[in-house]
């Protein structure tokens, strides 16, 4: 039989060890480190299956140029960097994998929740840069977090791990998900609320983990961060651009919020003049204290990047066998 051929198209760019381990008895694997779509030009229209990351997008163009393609996975939660639409026209499956890092994003949420509600970012920033009495009135007050409610937009895997970690700490857990089966609160022990405005009055914590779709771009916008309580928090370790990051710095320095966990923006790297970066790089305003960014990080951990590659690999292995498909989302 011919051996396939399996194009990793960026991110990865080592020995490919186990991806070979999965793949090497059947297909050539071949890892390009692409940094944008126009490397992948004359390197993959006789893939046999494209494993795709998130360094780059894949549009029509690249799509239409696929002779031979059995697959194209998204090696990942997200597939917005997919034009998988158009795939599904020319018959190509899409799938991603969705539970590399489940424990990994809902810790990292709580992570930012716990150094934000407690002070600890706020203390250590200022007390790093000599500012203020070295005295915790600086970062009074704080409240307890048992009875507070966490919002949780979005209940799927790595939703329901933030709010099974968020519901062990004592809080109120509450969510919205139009998607989900009714039933799902009750065999969490968690509460669901029908409107997200409604979460939003309600929640000390708001937490996003949702996909990002053209129902869910800028979801969580100005007027929406306007209707949570004085003095709450916001977290947003799912999709850059489900949250209008550039209503955050007028919600902090109106005290609307107390503080932002943010792992992912829009555009990554950001560019040095958007509005909370300015804002959270500038000492002299209340977002460099109360906002935290992290590079799209969330996910990390070497277990979990291990997971992705694997569970991407075996993937691909199905396609190529004719096996049943996994977690095709077009």
């Amino acid at each position: 039989m011919p051996r396939f051929r399996v194009v990793i198209a960026d991110f990865v760019a080592d020995q490919l060890t186990a991806e070979r381990d999965i793949l090497g008895d059947i297909a050539d694997v071949v890892a390009l480190n692409a940094h944008s779509e126009a490397d992948l030009r004359g390197n993959v229209e006789s893939a046999d299956a494209l494993m795709l990351y998130h360094n780059i997008s894949i549009s029509r163009a690249t799509i239409s140029a696929l002779t031979n393609c059995k697959l194209i996975v998204r090696c990942g939660v997200g597939y917005d960097n997919v034009d998988w639409r158009f795939a599904r026209e020319r018959g190509i499956p899409v799938g991603n994998v969705p539970d590399y890092g489940t424990e990994e994003v809902a810790d990292s949420a709580i992570a930012l929740m716990l150094s934000l509600a407690r002070g600890v970012n706020f203390l250590n920033n200022r007390m790093q840069r000599g500012a203020g009495d070295w005295s915790y009135m600086q970062v009074v007050p704080l409240v307890r977090l048992r009875g507070r409610v966490f919002g949780c937009v979005g209940l799927g895997r790595i939703g329901t791990a933030a709010a099974l970690r968020a519901k062990a700490l004592g809080m109120d857990v509450a969510f919205y998900d139009p998607y989900l089966v009714d039933g799902t609160d009750k065999a969490l022990g968690v509460r669901r609320v029908e409107k997200l405005d409604d979460l939003c009055k309600q929640a000390f914590v708001l937490s996003a983990h949702c996909p990002l779709t053209e129902e869910t771009r800028n979801l969580i916008d100005a007027r929406r961060i306007g209707l949570m309580p004085n003095g709450s928090y916001l977290v947003n370790t799912a999709r850059g651009a489900v949250v209008d990051a550039t209503a955050i710095p007028a919600a902090i320095r109106s005290g609307q919020l107390a503080g932002a966990g943010i792992d992912v923006l829009p555009v990554e790297p950001p560019p040095a003049d958007h509005p909370l970066v300015a804002a959270w790089r500038d000492p002299n305003d209340p977002c460099h204290d109360r906002v935290i960014l992290n590079p799209h990080s969330a996910f990390y951990a070497e277990q979990g990047l291990h997971d992705m590659r694997v569970k991407g690999a075996e993937a691909c292995r199905r396609a190529l066998l004719g096996e049943p498909l996994r977690n095709v989302v077009n």
